[in-house]
């Protein structure tokens, strides 16, 4: 009847020791940032680990050019390369937690990064 018990116990432990660590990677990533260009550099994007875009370069010469919707174009396209650059990074931190495990439920703890 209790020889059960010690498997739960094991269970719960484990599941503490990946709360510590799903939360100090929580810490981590949002801390970090990334950068993507497009355009040949001509504009920069910057996110955070929390999925904020927190900024946005144009290089003066395309300003110059007068061409807004190469701007417009080169801005998003700046952007999704930084928010996928992030995305995976986030992936690759939640795989560190797992050890590559597909658990149940980590998709909604992915989706609160906006990764699923």
């Amino acid at each position: 009847m209790f020889k059960g018990l010690g498997n739960m116990a094991g269970m719960v432990k484990q599941v503490q020791e990946m709360q510590g660590r799903m939360k100090e990677m929580q810490e981590n990533l949002s801390k970090m940032r990334v950068t993507a260009t497009a355009g040949g550099d001509l504009v920069k994007a910057e996110v955070t680990g929390e999925m904020k875009l927190t900024l946005i370069e144009i290089d003066p010469s395309l300003i110059e050019s007068g061409d807004k919707e190469m701007i417009e174009d080169l801005v998003v396209a700046a952007t999704n390369l930084a928010v996928e650059k992030m995305k995976a990074t986030h992936q690759e931190e939640m795989s560190k937690v797992t050890g590559g495990m597909d658990m149940p439920g980590m998709g909604d703890a992915l989706s609160q990064f906006g990764l699923k």
